[in-house]
């Protein structure tokens, strides 16, 4: 029996690593045997603390397995073929990847014969896709081409829509894609049978989009020191500026003694209680970061909280 590949597609905060903890689950419950492999664009992996210690993973930093990383994806992807008997493996990209370039990345000679790509699954942020008009014409177009080749398409975080919005969003995806199986979800939930049912189509020529020469992404990467103020981090958060687009990672703050999982992604921050202590770390994904100016910020907030 081929091992299934699915490949978790999506811009930045639409929703992936949800979505990947309830198939997960789900594979769980079906006692199947699978394995992970996470993509981050920066040096530190946050999302990889959401796969399951027995669940066999693979982590891919500092680069994007469709242009940077490609052979090193390659090498990662035959390790777990290898050293496991896999039922599925589910590849979760970075939010700037090209999911064609994946899918091709997938599909070395080395294992080929081993594997059946079952589907790419499109995760897209229904606001997102409202207000893309004010992205940059690179990321318009990434986000087009994720919905191009999704083969099943997740509109997510539909809760915030309108009835009419949504009949509008679902009108646009579907005249860009016909064939996907398109879904309206909110937390990215959908069941593992819908997945398993829909089938690859037959890919058409894309637009190339390399992350750093055409989409001018960056990553930065801040490890605290301190415990922070609540109060001051928040008043910091709201004179972000549009081109940061997604930040993850942990928290502490001076108030309590917890750890906090932090995500941020559209202007909206959410806090989550973490049962263990984890390294106090932010991974920053945007466009034209100015580290030096955010290494300074965050420094004398740390400063400023003590």
């Amino acid at each position: 029996m081929k091992t299934e590949i699915y490949i978790l597609s999506g811009f930045l905060g639409s929703g992936k690593t949800t979505l990947l903890k309830q198939l997960l689950q789900q594979e769980k419950d079906r006692n199947r045997t699978i394995a992970v492999v996470m993509n981050e664009l920066g040096q530190v992996s946050i999302d990889s603390n959401e796969v399951e210690k027995d669940t066999p993973l693979k982590e891919l930093l500092n680069g994007c397995v469709c242009c940077t990383i490609q052979g090193q994806f390659e090498t990662q992807l035959h390790s777990l073929l290898q050293e496991n008997t896999l039922d599925a493996i589910y590849i979760e990209t970075t939010g700037v990847a090209h999911p064609i370039e994946v899918l091709d990345a997938c599909m070395s000679p080395l294992f080929a014969h081993q594997v059946t790509i079952k589907s790419i699954i499109t995760t897209l942020d229904a606001t997102r896709w409202k207000e893309r008009g004010s992205l940059s014409i690179q990321l318009q177009k990434l986000l087009q081409e994720q919905v191009k080749h999704g083969d099943v398409i997740l509109l997510n975080k539909t809760d915030m829509l309108s009835e009419a919005e949504k009949s509008s969003l679902l009108f646009e995806v579907q005249s860009i894609n016909a064939r996907a199986i398109t879904l309206l979800t909110t937390f990215s939930r959908v069941k593992l049978d819908l997945i398993q049912r829909a089938q690859l189509s037959q890919k058409q020529p894309h637009h190339k989009a390399h992350v750093e020469d055409h989409l001018h992404l960056k990553t930065f990467v801040y490890e605290f020191t301190k415990n922070v103020d609540l109060e001051l981090f928040e008043n910091w958060l709201r004179q972000m500026p549009d081109t940061i687009y997604r930040i993850k990672g942990y928290m502490r703050f001076t108030h309590s003694d917890d750890t906090y999982s932090f995500q941020y992604s559209y202007g909206m921050p959410l806090y989550m209680k973490e049962m263990m202590k984890l390294p106090t770390t932010l991974v920053f994904i945007g466009e034209n970061l100015d580290h030096t100016k955010m290494k300074q910020e965050l420094f004398n907030l740390e400063q400023q909280s003590n």
